[in-house]
């Protein structure tokens, strides 16, 4: 399994982007809030340390059933994601998260009651956990790069059709109970709640693609919100 501990300059987390997950889309906000995002980037800073960990794995993805199984478990990935991963060789299961630190941070925010700090590190939050799964696909594109192999799209429980309580299973594959310091709850919330899961699927043949929004018809999804 690859481990790495990230920095926020690691991120190249642009303002544009924080403002965009921030609901402002391609507008700038007026400058008191840019202000006060500005210093909330200052003092995340100083406290980040995201991480990301992932493997690489051998399995049996059945398209007709939409299952995919491993020596550990099987999991019933949907029919999207089924057919997004074919012709995949491997799997890499990965998490990535921004951390106790923000976790902490967060808490201290909502301790201290200031709602816009609160909503803008939410939205940090948010971009800082992609921008730590797209370290981790770097990551992963590198490991590939001698033997030829692609990748697809990274996968997560929650969207897609992938029920989020297959979030237990997905876990059952790391070599440790809390990869990165994630910890799972019954009811699959992952704390840091700032965090990702999911898998790729790894293969000659497969594809990456930029935008798979017209694959999903879940009108809430977070990556439709910021298309």
């Amino acid at each position: 399994m690859i481990t790495q501990e990230l920095t926020y300059p690691d991120l190249n987390i642009t303002a544009a982007e924080i403002y965009e997950q921030m609901g402002y889309g391609d507008a700038l906000p007026d400058a008191d809030v840019q202000a006060e995002t500005e210093r909330m980037i200052s003092r995340v800073k100083e406290i980040l340390r995201p991480q990301f960990s992932f493997f690489i794995t051998k399995a049996t993805l059945d398209e007709d059933n939409n299952l995919l199984t491993t020596g550990y478990a099987t999991m019933d990935i949907g029919r999207i994601i089924s057919r997004q991963l074919r012709g995949s060789s491997a799997f890499a299961f990965f998490v990535a998260t921004a951390g106790m630190e923000f976790e902490h941070l967060q808490e201290q925010l909502k301790a201290e009651g200031d709602m816009v700090s609160i909503f803008i590190a939410d939205a940090m939050g948010s971009v800082i956990a992609e921008k730590v799964a797209d370290c981790m696909e770097l990551a992963l594109q590198q490991t590939l790069a001698s033997s030829g192999l692609k990748h697809t799209n990274r996968f997560s429980p929650g969207y897609c059709g992938w029920h989020v309580s297959q979030q237990h299973l997905l876990f059952s594959h790391f070599p440790t109970p809390q990869p990165c310091g994630i910890t799972l709850s019954e009811s699959s919330l992952m704390t840091p709640i700032k965090s990702v899961s999911g898998i790729i699927g790894i293969g000659a043949t497969v594809r990456h693609l930029d935008y798979t929004c017209g694959l999903c018809d879940y009108k809430d999804c977070y990556k439709r919100r910021k298309k």
